[in-house]
This record gives structure tokens, sequence and C-alpha cells, in this order.
């Protein structure tokens, strides 16, 4: 069968995205295919959030769901699983990737765009000792950064105790504008900044996916606070933003509702098959980016691989914290993702990282369920305190996770998520310190509100099928190719070979970046 395409991108999150454009401006043939139909537009929130709550009389339609969907979710981890305008996100991905779990939350998405249209637009580079061993230019990754962060749109260049530790400030708009919580927070970080080097902590401004200039078509955050449910303006980046941009080159094709179940090798090209529709395309070069989980499955089933693998991510906490002299302070729309952001030390060889967000724009029920006293009781006591809290969360190293993922007889993927023995110590050592450290900036960390995640809570997943300068089956090489498929490459997390505590899209993004800049320049002279 002679190839339709040069190459078949599977999945159009971050990763496939980035690595579409390399291949679309060096004049191949792209086909990108995503399992979900056209949904159509969510209806959003046109006002602020704060405004909405007293004004708007149709608020339950994005705030409950026509169907009720926040009601069915009560149970979920995080308030994006809650949000009707994100449904169509998280819909049937488990289900049809065939993918089941044991102690382990599995999240992924079928839909255009991926798990960009509903994350936390966190943002950092890794340092070149994080590719340490790989044969891989430390260069060619910073070019591939600077590449992603001047399209995407990266807000937060600021000067301060962590613009090394993200390392996008050259590239980067400037913050948006802090809160009165936060601008306090920050004040007395600054005032006492000579005790804080000692406990390992060091505090910074988040810098996070999201436009605080406006970038082609899209504007500027306006500080509604409708970050959760939605933003009118595009501020924050998703990777469905990218698709009318690819669509420009006559050479990018992108198919919806197409599920990819097999892979096959046909005369040295590979072909894709949807069995529901019975439709196949041919490729001669095919690149996995359905998010790792399902990427995984789909990697193993080609190798016909059944042992046992790791499976990273990153264990998570969440908590509140409470400025008892901020107590009264009025409610303002406000950004509504991480302000403020740290990374601590808890060991020689472990860090932590966090961030900091306003709890304006968050429904009280992901509080009211928290506090162990009635419901009426709940309601009561954060009608006055919640105004002077903010929402903290934590994530530690991926190698804290012992997580195995296996394709079974029947080619499903099953999960079982495990933690290193470590991981209860350093969580209860976090927790002493972060009380500690907010406690001498007049912040209180809630007792009993330090919640620490179920494995996957973190929704950062990677490391199944990692790079390695000489890959044997189960592993891939520096350009992400399958070790035994030769031509199929991953470039989405599953090919990442560690998981630090930062947030990781932007380095699978600049991963798939370099990874299709090399291929388009190997395709381009075969063909030439």
């Amino acid at each position: 069968m002679k190839p339709e395409f040069d190459v078949i991108i599977v999945g159009s999150g971050p990763a496939g995205t980035s690595a579409a454009y390399p291949l679309v401006k060096a004049g191949l043939r792209v086909l990108m295919v995503d399992a979900q139909a056209d949904t159509g537009s969510a209806t959003l929130p046109t006002r602020p959030f704060l405004s909405a709550r007293v004004n708007d009389e149709h608020q339950w339609k994005w705030m409950i769901g026509e169907n009720f969907h926040a009601l069915h979710q009560l149970d979920a981890v995080s308030p994006k699983l809650k949000t009707p305008t994100h449904a169509h996100v998280f819909e049937g991905f488990s289900a049809r990737n065939r993918i089941e779990t044991d102690n382990f939350i599995g999240i992924g998405s079928l839909a255009t765009g991926g798990l960009s249209n509903a994350w936390g637009c966190g943002v950092a580079t890794l340092g070149a000792s994080d590719f340490a061993g790989l044969p891989i230019e430390y260069s060619e990754m910073q070019a591939s950064y600077e590449t992603v962060t001047r399209r995407i749109g990266i807000s937060g260049r600021i000067d301060d105790d962590l613009s090394s530790y993200f390392g996008l400030d050259e590239w980067s708009q400037p913050p948006l504008p802090l809160d009165t919580l936060h601008q306090r927070l920050l004040d007395q970080y600054t005032r006492r900044r000579s005790a804080f080097p000692d406990l390992g902590f060091r505090l910074g401004r988040s810098r996070v996916a999201v436009l605080s200039q406006p970038l082609d078509e899209r504007k500027a955050c306006d500080l509604s606070g409708n970050c959760l449910w939605g933003c009118q303006n595009q501020a924050l980046y998703s990777a469905s933003q990218e698709l009318q941009k690819l669509k420009q080159y006559p050479g990018f094709q992108h198919v919806q509702d197409f599920l990819v179940e097999d892979l096959q090798k046909l005369d040295g090209a590979w072909a894709i098959t949807d069995h529901r529709s019975a439709r196949r395309f041919c490729g001669t070069r095919l690149l996995l980016a359905a998010g790792t989980l399902a990427t995984t499955r789909l990697a193993l089933k080609g190798l016909n691989h059944s042992a046992a693998i790791p499976l990273l991510s990153s264990p998570t906490a969440a908590f509140l914290l409470w400025q008892p002299k901020m107590l009264g302070t009025p409610r303002v729309p406000t950004f509504g993702l991480g302000q403020l952001s740290f990374a601590l030390a808890l060991t020689a060889s472990t860090t932590a990282f966090g961030s900091t967000f306003s709890t304006t724009g968050l429904p009280m029920t992901e509080f009211v369920s928290r506090i162990p006293i009635s419901k009426r009781y709940s309601i009561e006591l954060l009608k006055n305190l919640l105004s002077a809290c903010l929402v903290g969360n934590i994530f530690l190293p991926g190698h804290l996770s012992n997580n195995t993922a296996v394709l079974r007889p029947d080619g499903s993927l099953r999960i079982n998520g495990q933690v290193h023995p470590e991981l209860p110590g350093l969580m209860k050592a976090a927790e002493a310190t972060l009380r500690r450290i907010y406690w001498k900036m007049g912040a209180l960390l809630m007792p009993m509100s330090f919640t620490i995640g179920r494995p996957g809570a973190d929704i950062h997943f990677a490391g199944t099928l990692p790079m390695h300068s000489t890959p044997r089956i189960g592993q891939t090489d520096r350009f992400g190719e399958v070790a035994g498929l030769g031509g199929v490459h991953i470039v989405d997390g599953a090919c990442l070979p560690s998981l630090t505590e930062k947030s990781h899209t932007l380095t699978l993004m600049a991963n798939a970046d370099r990874i299709a800049r090399s291929l388009a320049t190997t395709i381009g002279n075969k063909k030439a």
C-alpha cells in the first residue's frame, strides 16, 4: 500500500500539535487524527465570575450542567472533572482506550486539544542535568523550548527567586497582577527573605501559559476569575487553538471521530485503523501523541509486549492557607490559576514544587466537603473565612511513585498504583515545613487540610517507554522511535525518561518539537 501521508500524528494535544509544526513547515503531508467527534463550543460564562454568581439567572447551566454533570461527579479528585464546560474533555477516555486501573486515577482525553483544554497552565524548563545519559544536545532542547514558548505565550517574566528554576523569562511576557492576599504573602516573604534559604524554600511568581498581553487573535487575561469554567478571551493556552493555524498549511489534514485501535505494518509503511468505521490511513512515519496512557497501550500492543513496565506520576497533595490579618477582605475578580509558586528542598536529592491559588472562582462545595463538621456549619464558617484563604498544591518527583502498567491478553492496559516507601515520610516533612514557613509569612496552614492525593491524581504521567541511549524492547531512542517498531515514534510523556516535580507539559512539547525537526530533515532528504 502506498502511503497517503508522510507522517500520521495520533492525538492533537500539546505534543501532537508541537510535532506538527516543523513537519508541515517542511512541506510534508501530515495527517492528525482525534478520537472525539466535533462537539461544538461549550457555553462559557460571559461575565466575571463574581458578577455572574450574583446576576446570571442561567449560571446553573455552566456550574451544574443541564444534565447535572457536576452532581454526578461529586467524588472527582479535581474541580476540573466536575465542570460541565469541560465534560467533553474527559468523556469516555478510559473505556474507549480500554484502560483499567487499580488504586490509580487514570485520566486522559479524546478531545481535540487533549487535556490542555482543562489544565493548570503551569510551565517550566528542565536543566541539562535532567537529560544526562541521553545522547541529546541540550542546545536542541533549549531551541525547542524557545520556539514553543514564543508560540503559545507564557507570562511571569520577572527577576525573582524562581527565575533560574523556571528558566523561561527570556521568552516570556510580564506577570499577571497578584490579588491582595498573594501580594501580602509575597511582601512578607520579601521582608523575611534571609530566613528562608536555611529552610530550603524559594518563592516567586508562577510562570503560566496564560497571556498578559495579546498574541495573534488571542486576548490578554482580563482577571474575570473564570479560569476553571472557560476563558472567553482564549488567554489560557489550549492546543485546540492551534488547529486553525495548522490547517493553513496545504499538506495538513485533520480527521476527527477516528479512534486508533491497531497499528499495522504494510509494505514498509504504517497503517492505523478505526474498527467502528472500518477507515484506514497509511503513512511512512507514525507519531503517537495520544497521551501517556493511550500511547502506552498502543505501543505495547504493537510490540505484543506483555511484561509489566513502570509508569511515573508525581505524588501530590493540596492544602488550605488562612491569612488571619486579611479576614474580611472583599472578594474581587482575579486570576484563577497559580499566582505564586515555591520550590522546597526536602532532601539533598528531592525537591518539591507547588503553587497557590485564589479561592475566587471555585465553588464553595470544593471546601465544604473537606471540613470535618456538618455542612450547615461548614458553610457558615467558610462564608467568613474563605475570602482570607488561598488554596495550595505540592508535587514531588516521579521516582517517588511506584506504579506499573501491563498489557493484558485481551489487549486492555491494566495500571496498578503504588507509592515509594519514602513518600509518606517526605509528605509529612513537607507539611510540617510548609506550616512553619507560611506561619513566618502570616498564613496558617489549616489543620487537617493537607490532603495527599491518590496515585495518578496529579495527572502528570510519563516514562512508560523512556528514551534511552541504547534502547531495548519497551524503550525508545533519542528521537522517540520505539525499539522493535521502526518508523513509530512516541512524542508525548510516555517517552520522557524521568518526571521531576516541575510541570512537565512544556518539556514534552519541546521534546516533540525537537523530534519532529529531526524527522522533517530525515524525510525531506529521502524525498529529495
